[in-house]
Order: structure tokens, then sequence, then C-alpha cells
């Protein structure tokens, strides 16, 4: 699974650990699905979608091999 999470923060401003507090995880999380090596939950991917007020779809993106 693709995403544009470092993308958004930028245009947000916003940190890494800015990001992880306001969804309640752990900077390393977001790290992780920035890096592609971990697939967040559906709740954790809805959070982060609502705090960068745009569709899921515009972040996440499924790959063929998904």
């Amino acid at each position: 699974m693709k995403n544009s999470i470092k993308v958004e923060r930028a245009r947000h401003n916003m940190t890494q650990q800015e990001l992880a507090e306001k969804v309640n995880v752990s900077r390393q999380t977001i790290n992780s699905i920035e890096a592609g090596k971990y697939v967040p939950s559906t709740v954790l991917a809805l959070k982060i979608s609502r705090i960068f007020g745009i569709a899921l779809e515009e972040i996440f993106e499924l790959e063929d091999k998904d």
C-alpha cells in the first residue's frame, strides 16, 4: 500500500511527532507507515485522513501486489 502522508505533512507543515500526537500513536508508527513497512488499522487511517481533511483514498492507495 502506497501513501502520501509525508507529502500531506509537508503541506500542513507538520512533523511526524505532531501527527503522531494528534492520532495518539508513536512517532515510530508514523515513520513505519510512511516507509511502507506498516499498514495502519482502519481506525488509524481514518484518523489520519480526518487530520488532513481529505478523503482516505487521497492518502492511501492499494498497489497491484496488495
